[in-house]
């Protein structure tokens, strides 16, 4: 991707628009289509710009600019809890959640971000790298089945010897690559785009977890019409955003069952009747998956232990 630091173009200030390609904390790197890159901030105290947003801004000294307005999303990926929420992209159309034979790997984290796409209507892929560790890479495997009978993508690579099968899933889309430290986001995005420049992680055998090694959202240029954002790794995924209803519904496949139940405001907790656990029951819902719905309920103090 060829971009440019802006430079001074007089004394009035020029209204542009651009793209938030880099957020650090309150500054934002915005780049327009000539490809010129200006560092800016949003107006007064204003917060809730995310990586990959579309904005207003005016060119204001040399490379600096202020952030005026926000143009409407498509979408936007976020996290969130009891009292703050987390913008990580927006505009995403996929999100590819990657996730490796090694390091251990939380489905718990892969479902939550599953259902925060599905409340976007952001197309995933989950992406199994390391493939070539062929036991870690047999166990992995039984263990996202059950997401590939979901109709979940799930493709397998190993970034160290190729990743020519990945291209053909990235062309025309603003992908957001996820998913916990270690996997190796950095060695696919290095791949991919070897310009990026992104430091690889060392895995820790000790703690079995990845160090962090992307700190922030970044948005990189793959073709003319192919985006990626790479974020940070993380540990956590709150879904406080999103009600007891939304919750159900991203579950895939409590939605044949939704409206089956004998009470109409069912909760799928312990209710007679409940056509949702009677699915559980009946093996046509895996109950990892229902109790990690039970568990949602109980984060976002719906229910009580």
């Amino acid at each position: 991707m060829s971009t440019q630091r802006a430079g001074r173009q007089g004394d009035a200030p020029d209204r542009l628009v651009g793209q938030i390609t880099a957020a650090y904390g309150r500054r934002y790197d915005v780049e327009t289509s000539a490809g010129v890159v200006y560092s800016c901030v949003m107006r007064g105290k204003k917060t809730g710009v995310a990586c990959g947003d579309q904005v207003e801004f005016l060119h204001t000294a040399a490379d600096q600019g202020v952030i005026e307005t926000i143009l409407p999303r498509t979408s936007l990926f976020y996290r969130s809890d009891a009292f703050r929420e987390k913008l990580i992209a927006a505009n995403v159309t996929q999100l590819v959640f990657v996730i490796a034979a090694i390091p251990s790997f939380d489905l718990e984290l892969l479902d939550r971000c599953l259902m925060a796409a599905e409340s976007q209507d952001i197309q995933p892929l989950i992406l199994l790298n390391k493939a070539d560790l062929i036991e870690p890479s047999q166990a992995a495997r039984q263990a996202l089945g059950v997401y590939q009978a979901l109709g979940y993508p799930l493709l397998e690579i190993s970034a160290r010897i190729t990743i020519e099968p990945l291209i053909p899933y990235l062309s025309g889309h603003t992908s957001l690559f996820a998913g916990q430290s270690g996997m190796g986001k950095s060695t696919l995005l290095n791949a991919l785009i070897p310009e990026a420049r992104q430091m690889t992680a060392e895995i820790s055998d000790a703690l079995d977890s990845g160090r962090h090694t992307t700190t922030h959202a970044r948005l990189f240029r793959l073709d003319a019409d192919s985006y990626i954002i790479d974020s940070p790794g993380f540990q956590e995924f709150g879904l406080h955003q999103l009600n007891e209803q939304s919750l159900a519904w991203g579950f895939v496949e409590f939605r044949s069952y939704l409206g089956q139940c004998r009470f109409r405001n069912c909760r799928h907790l312990a209710e007679p009747g409940c056509a949702v656990l009677e699915a559980v029951q009946a093996g046509a819902i895996h109950s990892r998956r229902m109790a990690c719905y039970h568990k949602l309920l109980l984060l976002r103090g719906s229910i009580k232990r």
